[in-house]
């Protein structure tokens, strides 16, 4: 396979553009006393009212706008809430306050391999996966041969998924998620799992969406992707969103944040007598 060609994400003139996701206060909030480690007993107190309450809200107030033609990244700490947004734009999560207005077809990529059986091989999983996206049977076997064109994946896709590494779930699953050119595209840090020839594929075909006037929401890590992949970003931080504009301004924002969070780690672990070496922040 040889390399592929990648123009930058096109900028974004959003004023007259239609949305394809709006949100205005979203908010989703979890109760704490209903976890794996709760007895009986105490979730009975806590129903009739002799236990306190704990609200966790893992996103609120959480307000914005994607329009036609753009690639939105959301980035921000472990836990800070990007995952769960990406699940209500899903439908996967109900919302527990809000508004949440997602229009067209939506198709993502969320958790690598989700949805896979890997007794199956991956000419099944893609018929599994079509099945996921709505499709008729009849419309997934029209696409098998550009899925499996598309990733690649040689005589392995007769083989069960269990035999594939996580690069080889990844290009699957990416070839599955984007074979219906949808409306909306949502991604959660599953494309960092490929090789560098297949990242590099995978981010022509995000910015071929992005410039059939669709729209692309990424969740990652990888700031590299942010800058040169997407024409916006959102910077998320205790389940509320801190900053929003061109991306390389809100990495930076990013980088400035979680270098001052690793110095007030690094100055508590001192405070307490610990050992910085090995308390020091990832």
């Amino acid at each position: 396979m040889t390399a592929v060609a990648v123009d930058e994400p096109p900028p974004i003139a959003r004023d007259g553009r239609p949305h394809a996701i709006r949100t205005e206060d979203l908010g989703v909030k979890y109760d704490l006393r209903f976890t794996k480690k709760t007895t009986i007993s105490r979730s009975l107190g806590d129903i009739l009212g002799r236990g306190s309450k704990k609200d966790f809200w893992a996103l609120k107030g959480v307000s914005l706008k994607v329009v036609h033609g753009e690639s939105l990244a959301v980035i921000g700490p472990n836990g800070a809430g990007k995952s769960t947004l990406l699940q209500v734009l899903a439908g996967i999560i109900k919302p527990s306050a809000g508004v949440v207005d997602v229009r067209g077809h939506v198709s993502g990529l969320l958790t690598l391999g989700a949805g896979f059986d890997t007794e199956l091989s991956g000419r099944d999983n893609i018929l599994l996966g079509g099945a996921f996206l709505g499709l008729d049977d009849h419309v997934t076997r029209e696409l098998m041969p550009s899925i499996v064109e598309y990733a690649d994946l040689g005589e392995f896709i007769d083989t069960p998924l269990k035999t594939y590494s996580s690069g080889m779930r990844a290009r699957l699953g990416f070839a599955i998620a984007t074979s219906v050119n949808p409306d909306i595209l949502l991604l959660d840090e599953v494309l960092a799992t490929g090789d560098a020839t297949f990242r590099e594929k995978s981010k022509a075909r995000v910015i071929e969406i992005v410039k059939a006037a669709k729209a692309v929401v990424l969740v990652t890590h990888d700031m590299s992707w942010v800058t040169e992949y997407c024409n916006r970003a959102i910077l998320i931080e205790h389940g509320r969103v801190v900053a929003e504009g061109e991306p390389a301004d809100v990495v930076e924002l990013h980088r400035v944040h979680t270098e001052e969070a690793k110095a007030a780690k690094l100055a508590a672990a001192k405070a307490a007598g610990l050992d910085s070496a090995v308390i020091a922040p990832r």
